[in-house]
């Protein structure tokens, strides 16, 4: 039976990947922007910062956007990109009223957290790809178990 916590811990999970997939994507669009702008061979801190700041003001929707009219790498993930950018909005402006008071039933909360799982699911998804076109592979890098060493004290 979920609590109302479990609802809340979910809803934290799912917005994090919504933040951590507008971070890559912030990123990719900054390094394409510094690149168009001579940044990368004649470093300029301020025009960097205010290209920085500029971004940071991006929506979502606004990044994916900006991204499409500068780079086709996004074009093989634009309908997962496109489902991110739709349950991202419904998280963030119309979970809650959609639910409505099924907070107050543990069916409605199981309603909730099933929901709030494939909202996770498709936004995870997306973070994913989008870091493998960055060369990072989540996935295997979960799996790999890195060697330790521990230094004498």
């Amino acid at each position: 039976m979920p609590t109302l916590d479990d609802v809340y811990r979910k809803f934290g999970d799912a917005a994090e990947a919504a933040q951590l997939l507008e971070t890559e994507l912030g990123t990719m669009l900054l390094l394409i922007r510094a690149a168009d702008d001579g940044l990368i061979t004649e470093p300029d801190p301020k025009r960097a910062y205010d290209l920085l700041a500029t971004i940071n003001r991006h929506t979502l929707g606004q990044l994916l956007k900006s991204l499409n009219n500068k780079t086709q790498s996004l074009d093989k993930l634009e309908s997962l990109l496109s489902s991110a950018l739709e349950e991202r909005n419904r998280l963030y402006h119309s979970f809650y009223r959609q639910h409505n008071f099924r907070r107050n039933s543990a069916d409605g909360r199981a309603l909730m957290l099933k929901d709030l799982e494939s909202i996770h699911d498709t936004l995870l998804k997306a973070y994913k790809a989008v870091m493998l076109l960055s060369g990072i592979d989540l996935d295997a890098a979960v799996e790999y178990k890195a060697p330790t060493r521990h230094l004498p004290i």
